[in-house]
């Protein structure tokens, strides 16, 4: 059963740096689609990046501040969050699955709705 666990959250000014990690056990990262999905107060959840194979994708939100990447050697998938905003303020989670053909793109619109393993998530507060 894969495992994946959260880290990294926590409060930060706007404008400022966050980066979130998402250490996994019982699979390796390399062998899955791996996600970060949020929700913030009042907000319904919303896919950030996807990363498969072959492909990587973002929520329009987000493209050109956050950057998803995986350490195949540590088995964790990171999530460099810049130029942060009052509207990141949310709960990241961290989902994967292991035979994913729904698309990026999907996985972003639906807020990994179809993913099959999460994280406890980890919380982000950016203030003013």
């Amino acid at each position: 059963e894969m495992q994946l666990v959260e880290s990294g959250g926590g409060w930060v000014e706007v404008g400022g740096s966050l980066r979130l990690s998402c250490s996994a056990s019982g699979g390796s990262v390399s062998d899955y689609a791996m996600s970060w999905v949020r929700q913030g107060p009042g907000k319904r959840r919303e896919g950030v990046a996807v990363i498969t194979s072959d492909t990587t994708t973002y929520a329009d939100s987000v493209k050109g501040r956050f950057t998803v990447s995986r350490d195949n050697a540590e088995n964790t998938l990171a999530l460099q969050m810049d130029s942060l905003k009052l509207e990141d303020t949310a709960m990241y989670y961290c989902a994967a699955d292991p035979y994913y053909s729904s698309g990026g793109a999907f996985a972003v619109s639906s807020g990994g709705s179809d993913f099959g393993y999460w994280g406890q998530g980890t919380q982000v507060t950016v203030s003013s």
